[in-house]
């Protein structure tokens, strides 16, 4: 395929710190971070790696797994940037679901072609994985694979399990593989939901972690490695600096680019890992409005859901009953009604008590809900507990507490791979 043509743009190299390498061959201790001085912005991995000379890559052939958010804080791609700059042999692009350059809507990829921009080859790894994905690495060339791409902190998110899928196979094809670190736009303070039974492993959760997992991409790229590959991957991570747990994202002074075109924001993120399970409902989760998994309804809802959401004081939200017609996925073209979800305190907001509780409440506002017929319900969710208790009527905080021992177990496994105060 062809993609519309973008100027080559020439990398400038940056001043600051050195690229501080974390490899998982040593024990796993937390490397402490501070607050960026005044007007001086959070550095990525991406910006640290540069600032360093691309050090960690001399003499190596590299091929980079990223996508629209591999951007620098004046919002150039790194593919870009890279390709410009002697000091660095970028040979292939990887691109995950949803392409290199974010062409493709949910469920899609841009395939196999060469970047009009770079005349680099890009290799498509969407639905690969193992020896398949093993042998593009081959055929590719290069021999360090470097991931870089922005994640949103919930478990059924695809792009840690295209991480995932990716050091596995660089295990396999006898590559390095170099993490560039990230922020969790939701902050890193805590692990929360069920944790996935390993029998609904899939692509929206291949391990068993928690559905909120409170991590950065290069800590469970580290908990990966340790805990889940059948044998580690030679791995490195490059560190930010200037983030600390407790930040969101618009603390960190980076620009958002939407990941998929379903998370254009920052706010969407932030309810993203409790409402996205409304995919695995009849209800509409906005799909299709400017404010997908913000907006959730469906035809013969109207105001007593928002009502009976509402009265149940969940801590850091507003419910306002709201009325909507997607432009496409469920309900397309039809007026639907629901609600809208407001975060007015994102300290003690709970998206994943909070996602549960619309699901308690939609089944009792609305004569119509369904499961989705395949229980996609279970692979989001990571077992068939929600689904029967909520049939069953459980309370809200039935079901939160019948995950207490299993999300407490993988928080004492979280612990250990965690890298930033």
């Amino acid at each position: 395929m062809r993609l519309s043509r973008r100027a080559l743009l020439t990398a400038t190299a940056a001043a600051g710190l050195a690229a501080v390498p974390a490899t998982t061959t040593g024990p796993a201790v937390p490397v402490a971070t501070t607050a960026p001085a005044a007007g001086r912005p959070l550095r990525t991995g991406f910006d640290r790696l540069r600032g360093d000379g691309y050090a960690l890559l001399h003499g190596h052939r590299v091929g980079i797994v990223t996508n629209p958010t591999g951007v620098t804080a004046d919002v150039r791609h790194i593919v870009d940037v890279m390709h410009a700059d002697t000091r660095v042999d970028l040979a292939a692009v990887f691109g995950p679901e949803h392409g290199f350059r974010g062409t493709a809507q949910a469920g899609g990829s841009e395939g196999r072609y060469d970047d009009p921009a770079t005349g680099l080859p890009v290799y498509d790894t969407y639905l690969k994985s193992g020896q398949p994905l093993a042998d593009v690495f081959t055929a590719s060339g290069v021999d360090t694979v470097v991931f870089d791409i922005q994640d949103v902190g919930a478990r059924f998110y695809t792009y840690i399990w295209t991480l995932y899928d990716c050091m596995e196979a660089a295990r396999l094809a006898g590559k390095r593989f170099v993490v560039l670190d990230r922020p969790n736009p939701v902050t890193g303070r805590a692990a929360l939901g069920p944790v996935l039974h390993k029998e609904f492993a899939s692509f929206v959760g291949r391990q068993p972690i928690a559905q909120a997992h409170g991590m950065t991409v290069a800590e469970l790229a580290r908990l990966f490695n340790k805990e889940f590959l059948a044998e580690p991957v030679p791995l490195e991570t490059v560190l930010m600096s200037g983030w600390k747990r407790s930040d969101f994202f618009d603390a960190t002074g980076l620009p958002w680019v939407p990941p998929s075109p379903n998370m254009p924001t920052a706010d969407t993120a932030l309810v993203y890992s409790g409402t996205c399970l409304f995919e695995g409902t009849n209800l509409s989760e906005g799909r299709g409005t400017t404010r997908p998994f913000e907006l959730l309804g469906a035809e013969g809802l109207d105001g007593r859901w928002a009502a009976a959401a509402g009265g149940l004081g969940l801590p850091g939200v507003h419910f306002r009953e709201a009325y909507f017609a997607p432009t496409f996925s469920k309900f397309e073209g039809r007026t639907v009604g629901g609600v809208q979800i407001h975060v007015h305190d994102r300290a003690a907001f709970d998206p994943v008590r909070t996602g549960i509780a619309l699901l308690v409440t939609a089944k009792k506002a609305w004569s119509g809900f369904a499961w989705r017929p395949d229980n996609w319900i279970d692979k989001l969710t990571g077992s068939t507990r929600v689904r029967t208790m909520i049939d069953a009527g459980a309370t809200t905080d039935e079901v939160v507490a019948s995950w207490r021992d299993e999300l407490e177990a993988f928080r004492r496994t979280r612990k250990a791979h965690l890298l930033y105060a």
